[in-house]
């Protein structure tokens, strides 16, 4: 065993250097020990800090939750009352589109019933137009004059103006064409041909035919007469003349240019002017039954007899050929017009073309 005092020594000096070495150790120590020390404080008040946060932000999100359950509330109760809100007018919306249907079903009905009715009254306007433009007809084709299709065609025209219905124009426009084509057609004369037809059985009468003797003795006498009145002549002479005349009508020369109106017998004369009579008194009754053609016809024949058996240079002849001319032309030109387009317009519109 080693003594104490020699080991003195050896021990202090090793025991310095340690003790100087472990100085910075303990700084260090001492600084990081205040360093975690200080970041402990700190996480401490940023714990702290956060908590406060943490806990204003839940006392926030509280007082939101529960502002959001408040307003939860209240949008379920208006939700709840928009949906009885949205019920109640779905079932008004549904009650008056079924009022609406009904409406509008009675309003189809109304106008159905409307244009069947319409459709009646039009239909019954038609007909009766109709068979009062085919009763003038008749009564102008019977009378010959133009009046009772004018009243019809005026009447007809006022009642289709009347209804102011579009389908009706065409009739309307057609109606009006007639009435003005009836209008500037000219009169028929009944009374007035009927007295030239009278006229002209008078002028028959006195007709001079072409055999007449004593025709040609008048236009002997006519002829002699202006020469006795300008010289006078004494008893002796006076009657030679007569003796000339005898004798010269004991042989007459003439031209005949119709020998079978020379050839006529005195009997035969009286039948031709009989005859003549009856083709006017026909025609006369022609015209009276409205056969214009017949009247035409008998009015021809009338003629070709005078012209045939008349004597031409008689002034009765040049007025009954006159007369019968003037007759045939106002019979040609008095023609009852037809009214077949207003009658083919009402067809038309009755069948709802």
């Amino acid at each position: 065993m080693t003594p104490p005092s020699a080991d003195l020594p050896d021990t202090q000096p090793a025991s310095e250097p340690l003790v100087s070495g472990a100085t910075p150790a303990v700084q260090r120590a001492g600084w990081v020990v205040i360093l975690l020390g200080t970041l402990a404080l700190l996480a401490l008040l940023s714990s702290v800090f956060l908590w406060q946060k943490l806990s204003r932000i839940q006392e926030q999100l509280a007082r939101q939750s529960a502002d959001s359950g408040v307003q939860a509330l209240e949008a379920k109760t208006w939700a709840k009352q928009a949906q009885e809100t949205v019920k109640d007018s779905a079932a008004r919306v549904a009650l008056l589109e079924a009022r609406l249907a009904e409406v509008a079903l009675q309003r189809t009905q109304l106008e159905d019933l409307m244009q069947s009715l319409s459709r009646s009254r039009d239909e019954n306007l038609l007909v009766d137009i109709e068979s009062a433009l085919r009763i003038a007809q008749q009564q102008a084709l019977m009378t010959g004059s133009t009046e009772p299709l004018v009243a019809a065609l005026q009447s007809a025209q006022k009642r289709v103006q009347r209804t102011a219905q579009p389908r009706l124009m065409p009739l309307a426009r057609t109606l009006e064409k007639d009435l003005e084509r009836i209008n500037s057609l000219p009169g028929f004369d009944l009374p007035g041909l009927m007295l030239k037809l009278d006229e002209g059985v008078a002028l028959v009468d006195g007709l001079v035919l072409a055999n007449d003797a004593t025709s040609q003795q008048s236009r002997l006498s006519q002829q002699t007469e202006p020469m006795a009145n300008a010289t006078p002549m004494s008893w002796w002479m006076a009657g030679l003349t007569r003796m000339g005349d005898e004798f010269k009508s004991l042989l007459r020369v003439s031209r005949i240019d119709a020998p079978e109106a020379a050839l006529l017998s005195p009997e035969q004369a009286f039948f031709v002017r009989e005859n003549l009579k009856l083709k006017l008194l026909n025609a006369r009754l022609g015209l009276l039954a409205r056969q214009k053609d017949g009247v035409r016809a008998d009015l021809h024949a009338s003629a070709i007899l005078v012209r045939r058996y008349a004597e031409p240079q008689s002034r009765r002849t040049t007025q009954l050929l006159q007369l019968l001319e003037q007759t045939t032309e106002q019979v040609r030109t008095a023609e009852v017009p037809r009214i077949e387009a207003s009658l083919t317009a009402l067809s038309t519109a009755s069948a709802g073309r």
